[in-house]
C-alpha cells in the first residue's frame, strides 16, 4: 500500500530555485534515502514533506491526505521528524522520550504512554542514562534520544535528517537495525537523508539520488553506479558486490593514491 506520495514538488528561496519537480512515492514497510552532495535540497525536501517549509508547487500526500490539510494533532499522529541537530535543556532523556506520546495523550499521561517511552529508550540502549538531562549527555547519545521519541510518537512516516551523523561506527548499525526493525514491526514508512552511501546500501529499499534540485536516479541496489556517482557527486569510484549489497570504493586519484 502507497503510503506517501510526493508529487511534482517545488521550493524556492526568494529568487533561487531549491527543489524542481521532485516527485517519487513509497510504501509501507519501506525506507527511503535521500543522497547526493551538501547544498541540493535534501534537507529542504524533508522540511517540505514535514511542512516545516511550504511547497511554491506540488504536493506532498501520506495515506492519500494532502499534508498540509491536516490538524497539528492529526499531522502529528501521522509523521515523525528527527532534525540533523536540535536544542538541549534541562530535561531528563526520560522525559524528553515521553513528548513524544503527546499527539496520543489524553487530559493526562497514562501507564502504556510510560511503558512505550521505556521500551523506546530499551530499543536505544539509553537505560543507564535515562535519569540524566539531555545536557549532560554526548551527541551521540543526544541523537539517539530524539530518534527515541519520534518512535514512541508511533507515527505512520518516520523523516530523519542524517540519523547516524553524530555516531561512532559502533553505534551506527545499531540505529540503523532499530530502524529497520520499527519499519517491519510498525509497518510505517522512513525518509532519510544520509551521506553514507553505503550504510544507506546496506538498510536501505529504495535509493533517491538528488541532483541541483533534482532527482537524478532512484532505485534499489541497481541504482547505484560509477556513472551515477560520478555524475552527482563528481568523483571516480569503484562498485563492488559485498554480501549481497553494493558498495562504493574511492577510485585512485591522478597521482594513484
Amino acid at each position: 500500500m502507497t503510503l506517501l506520495e510526493v508529487e511534482d514538488l517545488g521550493f524556492s528561496y526568494g529568487e533561487k530555485d531549491v527543489l524542481d519537480g521532485i516527485s517519487f512515492s513509497a510504501d509501507e514497510n519501506t525506507i527511503v534515502s535521500v543522497l547526493g552532495p551538501n547544498g541540493v535540497g535534501k534537507t529542504t525536501l524533508l522540511k517540505c514533506i514535514c511542512r516545516i517549509n511550504r511547497p511554491q508547487r506540488g504536493s506532498v500526500r501520506i495515506d492519500g491526505e494532502d499534508v498540509l490539510s491536516l490538524q497539528p494533532r492529526d499531522f502529528a499522529r501521522k509523521v515523525a521528524y528527527v532534525p540533523q541537530s536540535a536544542s538541549r535543556s534541562k530535561t531528563t532523556v526520560f522525559d524528553t522520550v515521553l513528548i513524544g506520546r503527546k499527539p496520543h495523550m489524553g487530559w493526562s499521561m497514562g501507564e502504556s504512554d510510560m511503558e512505550a517511552a521505556w521500551e523506546a529508550i530499551e530499543s536505544l540502549g539509553l537505560e543507564d542514562i535515562a535519569l540524566k538531562d539531555t545536557d549532560e549527555i554526548s551527541g551521540g547519545e543526544f541523537q539517539k534520544v530524539h530518534i527515541a521519541r519520534a518512535l514512541v510518537q508511533d507515527p505512520r512516516l518516520l523523516v530523519l535528517d542524517e540519523p547516524s551523523s553524530s555516531l561512532d561506527i559502533s553505534n551506527q548499525p545499531r540505529i540503523m537495525r532499530t530502524i529497520s526493525s520499527a519499519v517491519r514491526e510498525r509497518g510505517l514508512c522512513t525518509v532519510m537523508t544520509m551521506h553514507d552511501i553505503n550504510l544507506a546500501s546496506r538498510y536501505s529499499d529504495i535509493l533517491v539520488f538528488v541532483k541541483d534540485g533534482r532527482i537524478h536516479s532512484w532505485g534499489g541496489q541497481e541504482a547505484i553506479t560509477p556513472e551515477t556517482i560520478r555524475e552527482v557527486y563528481g568523483m571516480d569510484v569503484d562498485v563492488i558486490e559485498h554480501r549481497g549489497y553494493r558498495m562504493v570504493l574511492p577510485g585512485e586519484d591522478e597521482d594513484g593514491f
